[in-house]
């Protein structure tokens, strides 16, 4: 059974938070969602071979080769912020999160 405890701390890991309303909301969505993939993994699919997609596409692959890049500090010009030669980014993970 999933709770509103449930849908706040998955929220939280995702970086959402969500007004009392809409966690009302959610949490019944959210165990709907888990009805549906438990009916789905009772589903026997011996034998059914896998399908990754729908239609028949190969990827084209080039050589992977290191180029000089004349462009760099073009590049650095227009992030938003860079450092020691890297774009700076936000912080998505913070200190004591994940693995």
């Amino acid at each position: 059974m999933i709770t509103r405890d449930d849908v706040k701390h998955v929220a939280q890991l995702a970086k959402l938070s969500f007004d009392e309303e809409t966690l009302d909301q959610f949490t019944p969505a959210m165990q709907d969602i888990i009805h549906m993939v438990e009916k789905l993994q009772a589903v026997n699919t011996d034998g059914v071979k896998p399908t990754f997609h729908g239609n028949q596409l190969h990827n084209v692959y080039r050589e992977d080769i290191a180029v000089q890049n004349d462009h760099y500090q073009d590049l650095l010009a227009n992030a938003p912020a860079a450092q020691d030669g890297y774009i700076q980014v936000p912080v998505i993970i913070e200190e004591g999160e994940g693995a």
